[in-house]
């Protein structure tokens, strides 16, 4: 059932690294076009935009908790529609718009809305979840906009140094390139729209890895100069909705994350860290020294069995990447009386930094009784009937449900080192399970991050120690006192500190 094609064998970091060898350059004559002025920019004074011209896509997921919430924000603005006594626009969930696993990276979603929206609409809004919009001051801020030209509108993000989440690209000036915030909103008019599905409709999208989707479709609409930046608007925001810096604002935050209930306790959760010999004394230690004191059910699991961690010999062979075997075998085991029956299994690499207070709140909004596999996701070959996966470094999170389906499937690995998170992302697919993003899990360090994005974050995760002091960069970003605090002043403080 599963390919043994060479191409899914690739690890990211490995794809990541052959990469990085192709640097992404400005061309120095398409500068007139990088830099459209605020000429190009027609405010209409006499004209409002209507909000049927306005389609919004709410970037939802399969998963019963997010369904609930994108129904919830599709309720909320039909509500405001309906008390400013004008039409609703068109809001559509991505989730259910196709089974086309791919949906979510946008792209292969782009002929659909060209075809069906592209006569009678104006402007093509994206948004996230927990993103709240004034409905009149988002129509009032587009309609400065001419809806006849190409426009990709957002909040701008820009890298700091440049990144191997983003293949090292702009490596000579990695801020000089603007991807949006999704969490703010972000727009495409209509005759862009209708280009770019054109594009997708007759050059075959790319069938490697999507890792962090802002960057790619902000690359992919910029066409190496040739199609638009995105022109940032002061008006789409990540402001918390009950600040004074929100007030002109026409996207917001909530100011605290929702609160599904009490955090999950520690007996439900299951901690699994692969690791290996020659890093008992170098990562394990780590790990001790950080959030190991958060967790009460854990077990290492190494190819040497070292009493002084202790750490579990699972007969798997070490193995340079990908971890398959030993990641498969933490699942059986996971299954059997060996260990504590919890509802949640967590599965990390001895290099991931890892907040179990912040977890546990995150859990309580899941169902234990559902198959959950949540995480950092990632995507491979999604324009060509590939297939959604979580990405192992910033941790996996499987219910036991989850666990159960995957192996009474007959998923398993093709090869000890296949990468673990992979093949268990194609056995999701062919369950016709999904791969639960959260963008609070990350697979790589906090300076490999925008630093506007992770600032409106409570971070569950990072991964890597190269270059950094991993224990300098948990206590920045992922310690919490969770004990003298309850879940809602544990959040609020954690966002304060960012």
């Amino acid at each position: 059932m599963l390919s043994t094609d060479r191409h899914i064998g690739h690890k990211v970091a490995g794809c990541l690294v052959f990469l990085s060898c192709f640097q992404i350059h400005f061309a120095a004559d398409s500068s007139e076009k990088d830099s459209q002025s605020q000429d190009d920019i027609h405010v209409i004074h006499n004209t409002q935009l209507d909000l049927r011209e306005i389609v919004f896509v709410i970037q939802s997921q399969s998963n019963s908790f997010h369904v609930r919430q994108a129904e919830r924000r599709r309720a909320e603005f039909l509500e405001q529609a309906h008390s400013l006594s004008e039409s609703p626009p068109v809001i559509l969930l991505l989730h259910s718009l196709s089974n086309n696993e791919g949906d979510w990276s946008i792209l292969p979603l782009l002929p659909y809305l060209s075809h069906s929206f592209g006569k009678n609409s104006s402007w093509i809004v994206f948004l996230e979840e927990e993103t709240n919009v004034k409905l009149t001051k988002l129509a009032e801020v587009l309609a400065k906009f001419d809806k006849n030209k190409e426009w990709f509108l957002g909040k701008p993000l820009h890298d700091e140094e440049s990144t191997i989440i983003h293949h090292y690209a702009f490596a000579e000036n990695p801020s000089i390139f603007k991807y949006p915030d999704f969490s703010a909103a972000w727009a495409l008019s209509i005759p862009l729209v209708v280009r770019l599905a054109n594009k997708v409709r007759g050059e075959p999208l790319k069938s490697d890895f999507t890792i962090d989707l802002k960057h790619e479709v902000a690359l992919y609409i910029w066409e190496n100069g040739k199609g638009p930046h995105l022109t940032a608007v002061p008006e789409l925001c990540t402001e918390p909705d009950d600040s004074l810096q929100a007030q002109n604002c026409a996207t917001t935050l909530s100011s605290t994350p929702p609160l599904c209930g009490e955090p999950v306790s520690k007996e439900d959760i299951f901690v699994a860290v692969k690791t290996c010999q020659k890093f008992h004394t170098e990562r394990v230690p780590v790990i001790k020294k950080t959030w190991e004191k958060d967790a009460l059910f854990i077990e290492y699991y190494s190819d040497h069995a070292d009493a002084s961690i202790p750490t579990i010999n699972l007969g798997v062979p070490n193995t340079e990447r990908g971890h398959c075997g030993k990641t498969f075998a933490i699942l059986k085991r996971f299954l059997n009386s060996d260990v504590p029956k919890t509802k949640w299994l967590l599965i990390v690499d001895d290099d991931t930094l890892i907040s179990l207070p912040r977890l546990q709140v995150l859990l309580s909004c899941y169902n234990p009784s559902e198959p959950v596999c949540l995480g950092e996701r990632y995507g491979y070959g999604l324009s060509q009937g590939g297939y959604s996966y979580i990405t192992g470094g910033g941790g996996m999170v499987f219910s036991r449900e989850a666990v159960v389906q995957l192996l009474s499937s007959g998923c398993k690995c093709y090869s000890n080192d296949a990468p673990d998170d992979m093949v268990l992302g194609m056995c999701l697919n062919a369950l016709g399970l999904p791969a639960t993003h959260s963008p609070l899990f990350h697979q790589a360090r906090p300076e490999d991050y925008a630093r506007d994005f992770l600032a409106h974050q409570v971070p569950i995760s990072f991964h890597k120690h190269w270059n950094i002091d991993p224990v300098a960069v948990f206590n920045k970003w992922l310690k919490d006192d969770s004990r003298a605090k309850n879940s809602d002043e544990l959040l609020k403080s954690a966002k304060t500190e960012l």
